[in-house]
């Protein structure tokens, strides 16, 4: 059972904010028994890939925020009710909670900052939950009727994540991805509602203004596991690397710098041991140039 936080101040008069008056991130649950774990492995992945190839060029990475599955309360009249987004991003918030700790939940009225944007990945049984009004469903030729638990009925009832997300928080960029059909969607807030902006189907790409950045499907292999993922991307479509891959392109473009200015000292007539002590390496290293050239 789950406790409501005791940590609940009276008001004043005049009435204190709800970052001094609401619990805090250190009295909300960070987890609830009861609320099933991810539903696949692709959960697990795909978040990673979004939040290491993201490059925001007017935020730095202590000036903003990624998680997934992680709690997100958002109500101050019901300080209990939350959402898991698959993933999100907030900005102006610094990267640790008050600059000095891991996050264990995200709650929307001690941070001062919404989520900017937030993903969710389409699972079977989720679509009337992430796509709201946009999500019909038709079985056996006939529109189906929702049934209504009458135990709800006797108390308030947490709005599902799409009317969360677009009336709660106001997220301004609300994107869903099926990884089963490949099918890219975004909702982009405006006038307070959300409208679905069209995407080419060849080549589904969506570009955030205000953020500078795209988002696209990408084929291709994420920790040895090939599939269509979500990828960050520039202006030109091209995909930003991961922390991994820029490492290793750095690595790659020194060894060809090297590589060329080897040649460049054996074209002038120099010795492999001359070229090795100019250059800092040994002589199987510049040996090992001219045989791979």
């Amino acid at each position: 059972m789950v406790l409501i936080p005791s940590k609940l101040i009276e008001q004043e008069d005049p009435p204190k904010s709800p970052k001094e008056t609401l619990p805090t991130m250190y009295d909300l649950p960070s987890e609830f028994p009861e609320e099933p774990g991810l539903p696949d492995e692709f959960h697990d992945l795909q978040p990673q890939l979004l939040s290491r190839t993201l490059r925001l060029t007017e935020y730095s990475r202590e000036n903003c925020f990624t998680a997934s599955d992680l709690n997100l309360y958002y109500d101050v009249k019901h300080p209990l009710w939350h959402k898991r987004p698959d993933w999100f991003l907030a900005v102006n918030v610094p990267r640790l909670y008050e600059g000095i700790e891991l996050r264990r939940s995200y709650v929307s009225w001690q941070e001062g900052q919404h989520p900017y944007v937030v993903v969710e990945f389409l699972s079977p049984g989720t679509e009337s939950e992430d796509l709201g009004r946009f999500y019909s469903q038709v079985s056996n030729g006939s529109q189906q009727v929702e049934k209504i638990d009458l135990k709800q009925l006797t108390r308030p009832k947490p709005p599902a994540k799409f009317e969360v997300y677009e009336k709660y928080l106001r997220v301004p960029h609300y994107i869903v991805y099926s990884r089963y059909t490949q099918q890219l969607r975004y909702f982009k807030l405006d006038g307070g509602r959300y409208q679905e902006q069209s995407i080419q189907p060849q080549n589904p790409r969506i570009w955030l203004t205000d953020l500078e950045i795209g988002l696209g499907i990408w084929s291709g292999v994420f920790e040895d596991v090939p599939s269509d993922w979500l990828r960050w991307c520039d202006l030109q479509g091209n995909w930003l690397l991961t922390d991994t891959e820029q490492a290793q392109l750095e690595k790659e473009q020194a060894q060809a710098q090297l590589r060329q200015a080897a040649q460049n000292l054996l074209a002038a007539g120099m010795e492999v041991s001359q070229i090795a002590q100019i250059l800092g390496l040994s002589a199987s290293q510049v040996q090992a140039f001219f045989q791979s050239s």
